[in-house]
């Protein structure tokens, strides 16, 4: 996955922080967005995140595993 790619979510993910869900379990399952970044490297050092890809859906933003993640 590269930044600007369009990405589904193929499983079920769970937040709590959705703005218009606040504080509710909400399920981006089935919900489209774009990759903002794939985080791979901090200062130079290379760094293997347990949820690397950061998605924004609108203002909001999440980070999944790509196993989570299909191209849209």
């Amino acid at each position: 996955m590269q930044p600007g790619d369009q990405v589904k979510v193929c499983q079920s993910v769970v937040v709590y922080h959705h703005p218009k869900h606040r504080g509710e379990a909400f399920d981006l399952q089935g919900e489209q967005g774009e990759v903002v970044s794939v985080l791979n490297d901090w200062k130079g050092r290379v760094i293997s995140p347990t949820l690397p890809v950061i998605v924004a859906f609108g203002k909001f933003r999440a980070h999944f595993r790509p196993d989570e993640l299909e191209p849209a």
